[in-house]
């Protein structure tokens, strides 16, 4: 839960730091958060030994790992170009969708069920989310793009059998020579930006493998320790955050659908997190019962 909960509000803050690349372009900007953050995983597999596990996995979990590096990197693309084209509400959007795709695919795909409470958080976001594609005014193309490719990510990451720490290394692996090729291509043809701003741009878009591998390592630690419905509702604190953002620094406009849906989708987190207080405290209770017996 603690992993989770990190990993999310550091991506909550993401659209505070994507702006700061430019004028680097969405895809300039993606081939950097690669490379840089190979290079961040070379060194922590390098230190914790990791790089062990990719050298015993097999053909199976390489192929489970490259589905998971194309669907990270469509989700990283889709996401900056959203947040560097002010449409940080509607990313907000993608990503209190997300959960509710992932409670699915959990339900679908891993077994998973779900308690009464969490029933009725689920049924109540998909009320919202219908409302928002049925009532909205334009199609939330980048928003739906999030969610779905998100979801996926995470269960593909359930089913990866590495640490977290190899698992995102050998993500970046895979994409790596893709991203390092068209970089080189970039600034061949002159249209990349890495050279050309300063060392702060420099430093900025290098810093990109940081702030990418760490909230992704969080990410799929908790992904590994807890049931993929949990992870999900999770997801709704990264869309709050984006949306205050939105409201209060970039000035977005919501219309009257869109605040009805978010305001129900928060009722649903609410209902979520009740019941995970409930649950706790039936277990604190039990593990008393069960030492005084």
């Amino acid at each position: 839960m603690v992993y989770g909960v990190l990993a999310y509000l550091l991506w909550g803050l993401f659209p505070a730091y994507f702006p700061l690349l430019e004028p680097a372009s969405p895809f300039e900007i993606l081939a950097h958060r690669i490379v840089w953050t190979a290079v961040v995983m070379g060194i922590v597999i390098i230190i914790t030994g990791a790089w062990k596990e990719l050298w015993r996995a097999g053909s199976h979990t390489w192929l489970i790992v490259a589905a998971a590096a194309v669907v990270i990197a469509i989700n990283w693309l889709v996401y900056v170009i959203a947040v560097t084209t002010d449409h940080v509400a509607e990313a907000a959007l993608g990503y209190f969708i997300n959960p509710l795709v992932a409670v699915v695919l959990g339900l679908v795909f891993l077994g998973e069920r779900l308690r009464p409470l969490q029933k009725v958080s689920v049924i109540t976001a998909s009320i919202a989310v219908t409302l928002l594609l049925v009532f909205s005014s334009t199609p939330p193309l980048i928003g739906l793009t999030l969610a779905f490719s998100f979801a996926v990510y995470g269960l593909l990451k359930k089913r990866v059998p590495l640490s977290a720490h190899a698992s995102l290394a050998a993500e970046t692996i895979v994409l790596l020579p893709f991203a390092a090729a068209f970089l080189i291509w970039l600034e061949a043809s002159g249209r990349g930006t890495f050279f050309d701003h300063g060392f702060g741009h420099m430093g900025l878009l290098a810093s990109a493998g940081a702030v990418t591998a760490l909230p992704l390592l969080l990410f799929g630690m908790a992904a590994q320790r807890i049931p993929l419905a949990t992870v999900g509702m999770l997801q709704y604190m990264t869309p709050t955050i984006q949306m205050l953002w939105a409201l209060f620094v970039t000035h977005e406009h919501l219309d009257q659908v869109r605040w009805i849906g978010f305001i129900i989708i928060w009722v649903s987190v609410a209902i979520f997190i009740v019941d995970i207080g409930a649950q706790r405290v039936q277990y604190r209770s039990r593990s008393r019962r069960a030492r005084r017996g």
